[in-house]
């Protein structure tokens, strides 16, 4: 009993320096160990269960510094797989959920950024969201109107005239040259500002730091400045646009709308092929521009997903 009060607040007190500072203390693999750790203790002794657990909390309450947005399909979080074993455990489900029929997958690396939501009305941006706590998430429409890889208004040659409302998500991050500028800006204020009597400011650790509080910002002006990018991987809410059978094929009409798709997305037909596609990334993962922390295995067949 002790130990589970001990995890859970050591869980939620991580999870708001990770989502609400954009400050983490430990690394997400030591996170997830306290993560694993609690979820083993509730599910041997249930009767020391919450009725609400924070493993069901996908992030951090909103700030006080934007206004709250009702996220009207929640932002849900992933669940994971630490080796080839429970990937394969995964599988396992999937087929027995499936009665046995063939599943295809999609892969997608898992960009080490900030969760967003982007709403168009009438092909229009209107809203953007962080995710918050999966359920309520912070507005910040203005600073995302400054991301040059958002388009402000979905291309009319593909956006379905009936899309009265379509709502994108993706991963807003900075990526590794775009880091390094803003961190060597960052010292060189430092110098000016200790030269001067200053105390310096503090300098991000890394780009996802760096990111999360670029998107941040009060002023959507200082947001302009930070080179922020965006990959899209999925939709949320739509009402009136077209009907889609597949993940991937909502990958692409994403990107006919104008919305950036990372290139390393790939469907394969196995789960010998989701194996090797993340053996892959583990060992060249540092040879991409930008930080991931993972791979996002999808099963492609919308219909199927709606079974399991």
């Amino acid at each position: 009993m002790a130990r589970v009060s001990e995890l859970r607040e050591l869980i939620t007190y991580h999870n708001d320096r990770y989502f609400g500072d954009d400050d983490p203390e430990i690394s997400d693999a030591d996170f997830d160990e306290l993560v694993r750790e609690l979820g083993a203790l509730e599910a041997e002794h249930p009767e020391l269960a919450a009725s609400r657990s924070v493993l069901d909390v996908p992030g951090a309450p909103v700030a006080t510094t934007f206004a709250p947005v009702t996220h009207r399909l929640a932002m849900t979080s992933l669940d994971n797989a630490m080796d080839v074993a429970e990937l394969r455990a995964w599988g396992d489900r999937v087929t027995k959920g499936l009665a046995g029929q063939a599943a295809r997958f999609v892969c997608e690396l898992k960009i080490d950024g900030l969760a967003l939501s982007i709403r168009f009305e009438n092909g229009v941006l209107v809203q953007a969201a962080t995710r918050g706590d999966g359920k309520v998430g912070e507005d910040v429409t203005a600073n995302v109107r400054t991301i040059s890889g958002v388009p402000a208004r979905l291309s009319k040659s593909s956006a379905s005239p009936t899309a009265t409302v379509l709502e994108v998500r993706g991963e807003v991050y900075m990526s590794k040259p775009a880091f390094e500028r803003f961190r060597q800006e960052k010292l060189q204020e430092n110098q000016v500002r200790v030269a001067a009597g200053k105390k310096p400011q503090p300098v991000p650790a890394n780009p996802r730091n760096a990111g999360a509080g670029s998107l941040r910002q009060k002023d959507a002006a200082v947001t302009a400045t930070r080179e922020l990018s965006m990959w899209a991987y999925q939709l949320g809410e739509v009402q009136g646009g077209p009907a889609f059978t597949s993940h991937h094929d909502t990958l692409e009409y994403l990107r006919a709308c104008g919305f950036p798709i990372n290139p390393e997305v790939r469907i394969v037909n196995s789960l010998d092929e989701v194996v090797e596609f993340c053996a892959h990334w583990q060992e060249h993962r540092n040879e991409l521009p930008y930080i991931i922390d993972g791979v996002v295995v999808k099963v492609d067949d919308l219909a199927q997903r709606e079974r399991l």
